[in-house]
């Protein structure tokens, strides 16, 4: 009876990792991996899962024994939040935390207060919002009134209630496209479209979208599709809010192309809306302190890498660059002792790359312009081309980092009692992780040494009955 208590403690627990790894916008085929390899830590083999954006299955035992739980998912987590839950796997990962020990500490990280009030996090987004619109509409007048609305949706923010939250961003558009409509005319805020993305920055679907790509590149459909799918509703809803401002200011048919963006600042703007976008992340989502500066180099990398590929490429397949930059520093400090974990660190990168803002754009002209779904096919191609150079920015990282290990994907053990004991042939230990290969190591060549039983002071005949 205990050890059936130990496999449903376990299979909570498990169900409770993928669930916060879901919470935290992970992908399905890293929280597949990750689950595995805490299973395996547990002397758990036998374990399967089946994850999907909203429901989880964890399969613990075989025949009689196996024992079914779902899951669904609801939870969405801030940056402190996920900081926590990722050094809780580090130690699942290594078998360390007791089944038990931890669910109670996942409750504890789902019941975490945020380290700041309200009055910080609200100054944090106006912030982020300021940040952001320095690097899409640089100018003075488009900066100031980006603060103004980023408080106040900051603020509205605040307030956790899962049906507002459904309704929100339609409401935070419009209101954000009534004010910029009304000033525009009156005063020099810049390109008016470009400046509606910033306040709107938080809301927009970029890392639903590019890991939606990600997940059909990867082979995982459900998951793929249905994200992709919600963040294309997620658009449209934003769009709709936009045009139903424009519809009652009057807003002309022309006025929803988005505009050149002109040199209206120095030089220097460029990086300080890098590091004000930086400190509006850390301020409103709570994240540690140590993190920050994790947080800014990976900001900061996605950025040059994708004003050079502006530069060098151009601006629609610019994102590539970014992302191809991105992606190899993200998981390098991912994998570091004192690093952050890939999450904190990619969705900043991800708003600062904007894919779903070029989306916006897209869908808003496609609508309101004349000739706006061609600007929308550019924008679809601009998210394709940022899901490509994260998955191939993933891909040589891991080859470096692994090494020749990532060759060998498929092996099926032989029964010892079929093999006979022969060594198998030289084209196949030049193979990794085939038996007795030569990239194996000292102690996969230990293993397959004879064990010598006479060593332990018995007799021959005694350990030839032992081992029949």
């Amino acid at each position: 009876m205990a050890h059936v208590d130990d496999q449903a403690v376990l299979r909570r627990f498990l169900l409770g990792l993928a669930e916060g790894m879901n919470a935290a916008a992970e992908s399905v085929d890293r929280i597949e991996e990750t689950m595995e390899a805490v299973a395996r830590a547990y002397d758990r083999d036998d374990t399967e899962f089946i994850v999907l954006p909203t429901v989880i299955i964890v399969q613990t035992g075989s025949g009689e024994e196996g024992r079914v739980a779902i899951r669904t998912v609801r939870a969405s987590f801030r940056f402190d939040q996920i900081a926590a839950l990722y050094r809780l796997i580090e130690h699942a990962r290594r078998g360390e935390v007791d089944p038990a020990d931890g669910i109670r500490r996942l409750n504890a990280i789902g019941g975490m207060r945020p380290r700041h009030g309200w009055l910080v996090r609200t100054f944090g987004h106006a912030v982020l919002t300021t940040g952001l619109a320095l690097l899409l509409a640089p100018t003075a007048e488009g900066a100031a009134l980006a603060f103004v609305l980023g408080a106040l949706i900051g603020l509205a923010k605040l307030v956790r209630s899962p049906t507002l939250q459904l309704v929100f961003p339609v409401f935070a558009a419009f209101a954000s496209a009534l004010a910029v409509f009304l000033i525009a005319p009156y005063v020099d805020i810049g390109d008016p479209v470009r400046l509606l993305i910033a306040p709107l920055a938080t809301f927009l679907p970029g890392g639903a979208l590019t890991t939606g790509t990600m997940e059909l590149a990867a082979g995982q459909m459900l998951a793929g599709a249905s994200r992709l799918v919600l963040g294309l509703v997620q658009l449209g809803m934003l769009a709709f809010g936009i045009l139903a401002a424009g519809t009652i200011v009057g807003v002309a048919d022309s006025d929803y192309r988005a505009l050149d963006q002109a040199a209206g600042l120095p030089i220097w703007i460029a990086p300080l809306g890098v590091v004000l976008f930086a400190v509006g992340n850390y301020l409103h989502f709570s994240a540690p302190p140590a993190t920050f500066g994790w947080v800014l180099l990976a900001i900061a990398t996605a950025y040059a890498g994708q004003a050079a590929g502006a530069v060098f490429v151009g601006a629609t397949v610019s994102g590539f660059i970014g992302a191809l930059a991105m992606t190899p520093v993200v998981l390098w400090i991912a994998s570091l002792r004192n690093g952050a974990p890939s999450q904190l660190t990619f969705l900043p990168a991800f708003w600062l790359l904007v894919p779903g803002a070029a989306g916006l754009v897209g869908i808003t002209e496609a609508v309101g312009a004349q000739s706006g779904l061609e600007d929308f096919a550019t924008s679809l191609t601009a998210v394709m081309s940022i899901a490509l150079g994260v998955l191939i920015g993933t891909a040589l990282y891991r080859v470096v980092h692994h090494g020749a290990a990532e060759i060998a994907q498929f092996h099926i053990e032989m029964p010892a009692a079929l093999t006979g004991g022969d060594d198998p042939p030289l084209w196949a230990r030049l193979v990794p992780g085939t038996p007795r290969s030569f990239w194996g190591g000292r102690r996969s060549r230990e293993a397959d040494r004879p064990v010598d039983r006479r060593a332990g002071g018995g007799s021959g005949p005694s350990s030839q009955a032992t081992e029949t």
